[in-house]
């Protein structure tokens, strides 16, 4: 298994040639405490006769007063270099290991299972095309299995390999086997892993590592250096979004001005037409030089300098991409935020920020929320403590050009460092916001407003049942929905007004009110006013967190954005009413002239006695305006407050 050829002794150009030519993978070691990832690895390396004599006659020595496995070879001294883990038994630092077979090279990272060194688990992933999670067949799925598998998916690694190991301890049992199996898919059903493949081994004596294993008939899968050596890394590389950050301009000489950096994605080619973010100044490659000399094409990960056909203004931190395929531009980023330093993360202190590379200064503007990474649920957090994970939304001091991590590694990517100890504090990997309709992973799900304040109680002073005692009512947002000019606003002030005089806490959000303000920006057509409405609805129930009764009067045309107003609400304080009236009676009404807009095609968008409307199908309150007065309807309004419980006697 290991790189032995016949033309080291026949032709040892040809062989290094060939050797260089060589798929690189590379991949970490992960999982709970005591799995046996450092014997793993002393395996792989030991079995492949990647061991030299030297440094095996090291291990087996060490083995008899430092081994774990009672004096015979024990194969974690490989790779646990350091004398505190040789001493503990376990695995501290990040252990980098180098072998190659006949049909690829390897790069493994040996990372630690204490939860105190996940910071160190998350470094040794950040550069992984693959990762090997173990788990021990006696214990199971455990805490820092869920984590590591967490932070894996988080970092986009895409390819996993579930090697359960110590399976001689269970006596190689396939039961064992299955169930933790089920138990594992269970609970990674909502993280983002494509590539999931699961082995039955034993790291100290060998089965299924290298060799096929004969106490495990019932196993018909490949071996791990199987399924290391044929894994299609080959489609994970990005090759469509061209972006080369200018790490350096070089300047030899009055001749020659090139830009270099490392292609982070994309192929560039000779002739090309480019941009230069954040100016957006368009030139033409002119050459592309690498170390071998000048070339006609370059892709990711190549390191080149590029000249121009033009004198264009780049320096350090601009990014080179394609025009008609550029990244986004903002001093704001929505990411997910690895914690990893002792003192907690608080919203609001200033960082220096790395992006590729560019060096800037930042802030956490706010923790929208941390995940529980045993349950893959987010709550609201004040701050993140050491190893913890919360999505963020980032600050920064001046624009930067980025991907999404999930689409550029390399361009989706940020660093948070300390401004006075000069220590890593924080990693970033930042959201791909655009990707409506596609299946998100746990931590790209929003928390709905309801979650929210199921989840908030404990953070706030005066609790909501508190509120409850002092005002004599709960919280609700009643939503007049109706044509323009049916009386939704005329209704939802009688209401407001027989309220206060009652002594309840109550507001009217109005439509026309809240334009002149909070959403002054929407336009009138369907797609402004649903984020009109739904604007409205993030302010209502900021109202009912503060214990008031909201009474929300807006045209709400379509079913689907009503829907979507009561699950950010929350179903518990959400009322419908539907106020009806004739399309005739209602134009009569219109005092501000839109249907005559919209009759005359000056603003056809203007009115929803104009646009299309979609009747609810069951409210919870009917009224009908033609038939019944404002107090009639007033009246109807309060007794339905009554009846669901939100006023008291």
């Amino acid at each position: 298994m290991s790189h032995q050829s016949d033309l080291i002794s026949t032709d040892i150009e040809a062989y290094l040639k060939q050797h260089e030519q060589k798929q690189l993978l590379r991949f970490i070691t992960c999982g709970s405490v005591d799995d046996g990832k450092s014997t793993l690895i002393g395996r792989l390396l030991f079995d492949s006769k990647m061991l030299y004599e030297d440094e095996l006659a090291k291990i087996e020595a060490d083995s008899k007063t430092q081994g774990a496995v009672g004096g015979k070879f024990d194969p974690s001294l490989a790779t646990d270099g350091l004398k505190e883990e040789r001493e503990q038994g376990i695995t501290i630092d990040v252990a980098y290991r180098y072998f190659s077979t006949a049909k690829r090279k390897f790069i493994i990272a040996d990372t630690p299972g204490h939860e105190q060194y996940t910071r160190n688990m998350a470094t040794g992933a950040s550069s992984a095309d693959l990762a090997v999670i173990l788990i021990d067949a006696r214990h199971g799925v455990m805490t820092q299995t869920k984590r590591h598998s967490f932070i894996v998916s988080l970092l986009g690694i895409r390819h996993v390999i579930i090697a359960i190991n110590k399976m001689d301890l269970v006596d190689f049992d396939e039961a064992t086997y299955n169930r933790i199996c089920a138990d594992y898919i269970e609970f990674t059903r909502r993280l983002d892993l494509p590539d999931l493949y699961l082995i039955p081994l034993s790291a100290l004596n060998g089965d299924n590592v290298v060799d096929r294993s004969e106490h495990m008939p019932w196993y018909n899968g490949a071996t791990l250096m199987n399924r290391l050596e044929s894994v299609d890394i080959g489609s994970d590389r990005n090759l469509q979004d061209f972006r080369m950050p200018v790490q350096w301009v070089n300047r030899p000489n009055l001749d020659f001005r090139g830009y270099c950096g490392t292609i982070a994605s994309g192929v560039v080619r000779k002739g090309d037409e480019v941009m230069i973010m954040p100016g957006k100044t368009k030139t033409h490659v002119k050459e592309i030089v690498s170390f071998d000399g000048n070339i006609d094409e370059a892709f990711a990960p190549l390191a080149i300098t590029l000249t121009f056909d033009d004198e264009v203004d780049a320096s350090r931190g601009d990014m080179v991409v394609q025009p008609g395929n550029v990244p986004t531009i903002s001093d704001t980023v929505e990411a997910m935020l690895v914690w990893m330093a002792e003192e907690p993360m608080v919203p609001g202190k200033t960082y220096i920020v790395k992006h590729s590379a560019q060096t800037i200064t930042g802030s956490v503007e706010s923790l929208r929320y941390r995940i529980d990474v045993n349950t893959l649920q987010s709550s609201p957090s004040p701050q993140l403590n050491l190893n913890e994970i919360g999505r963020c939304r980032l600050s920064l001091n001046e624009p930067i050009c980025f991907d999404s991590y999930k689409s550029n590694r390399s361009t989706g990517a940020l660093i948070l460092i300390d401004r006075i100890t000069n220590a890593t504090v924080a990693a970033a990997m930042i959201l791909d916001r655009s990707a409506s309709g596609k299946k998100q992973a746990a931590w790209e799900e929003e928390i709905t407003i309801e979650e929210g304040n199921q989840r908030a109680g404990e953070f706030r002073e005066v609790t909501p049942s508190e509120r409850e005692a002092r005002y004599g009512q709960k919280p609700v947002t009643v939503l007049f929905t109706g044509l323009s000019g049916s009386g939704k606003a005329t209704i939802a002030k009688a209401v407001e007004r027989k309220l206060f005089t009652n002594g309840r806490a109550v507001m009217v959000l109005d439509e026309q009110q809240v334009r002149r303000g909070l959403s002054e920006d929407p336009g009138f057509s369907f797609e402004e006013a649903s984020e009109d409405l739904q604007r409205s609805a993030h302010l209502a129930n900021i109202l009912n967190d503060a214990g008031i009764i909201c009474l929300a009067a807006f045209v709400a045309p379509n079913a689907a954005v009503r829907d979507t107003v009561a699950g950010l609400i929350g179903t518990n304080r959400f009322l419908m009413v539907h106020v009806d009236a004739p399309i005739e009676l209602c134009r009569q009404r219109d005092t501000r002239g839109q249907s005559s807009k919209a009759d005359t095609g000056t603003r056809p968008e203007a009115s929803a006695v104009a646009a299309p409307y979609e009747a609810p199908v069951s409210p919870d309150l009917m009224l009908n305006t033609e038939k019944q007065s404002v107090d009639e309807c007033a009246n109807a309004v309060v007794e339905l407050l009554k009846r669901n419980g939100f006023l008291r006697s």
